[in-house]
């Protein structure tokens, strides 16, 4: 994998894209827990001060991604310590060489909450909530019509985002963003749902349709069979047993 460009930053945000820079070089294993991050060598590679390694390795600690210790120095911690919920590190892994196990993990992740998100969501009575999620439908239909994928998945990422919103349960809620991310990653969805997939579009229809009623077996059931399409048209997810 190539290494970033050591002028990569400049004139674009120097701790932001540092962090950016890091992240995708320690999740690619391009850093790697074999010898300690020294700031004064980053600093010298991506030519910033040691004030702006510092602060990006705070923010990349604080993903889980490096350690600090006395004596030890800044050290890249295994996959198991980082927080792999945070959306950087979502957008990282998705081009990266994990890239298909967090495809797994994240499709597992959304059987897990969005059929409860659905149910849970049919029992609150959020009429302004159920009108932002009709006009998303209708974002996705007009995406479809014109063949603009972006436009569906960003209409897509927002729709299943407020879904869980709505749950009323705070620690879902926590995990819509994890969602969003995983929605946003062309690749995580199938070409035939961004490019004309009209069941999609009626199972999200019937998903509004029975939160309308308030109906939470009709919510869950849809979401289930839209997760079900989704997993059939994407090679390599794993396959969910309907109950």
């Amino acid at each position: 994998m190539s290494t970033p460009s050591t002028n990569g930053l400049r004139g674009r945000g120097l701790h932001g894209q540092l962090v950016q820079q890091l992240g995708q070089m320690i999740v690619a294993g391009d850093l790697g827990a074999d010898r300690p991050l020294v700031p004064e060598e980053i600093g010298q590679r991506f030519e910033v001060s040691r004030t702006v390694v510092r602060e990006s390795l705070r923010v990349l600690e604080a993903k889980g991604l490096v350690s600090a210790r006395p004596n030890v120095g800044t050290r890249v911690r295994p996959v198991s310590d980082w927080n792999l919920l945070d959306p950087d590190i979502i957008e990282w892994r998705a081009f990266g060489p994990q890239r298909d196990d967090q495809r797994r993990e994240l499709s597992e992740l959304r059987w897990t909450i969005e059929p409860l998100a659905a149910r849970l969501a049919a029992a609150h009575g959020h009429d302004k909530a159920r009108g932002q999620l009709a006009d998303m439908v209708v974002g996705m239909r007009q995406a479809v019509g014109q063949g603009d994928a972006i436009a569906f998945s960003r209409a897509d990422a927002e729709f299943h985002a407020l879904l869980i919103q709505m749950a009323g349960n705070r620690v879902l809620e926590h995990l819509s963003r994890s969602v969003a991310a995983a929605l946003q990653d062309a690749d995580a969805l199938p070409s035939g749902c961004s490019l004309g997939n009209k069941a999609s579009l009626a199972q999200h229809a019937q998903i509004v349709d029975a939160l309308a009623t308030g109906n939470g077996s009709a919510a869950e059931a849809a979401m289930r069979q839209l997760l079900t399409d989704h997993t059939e048209a994407s090679p390599g997810l794993p396959t969910q047993r309907k109950p």
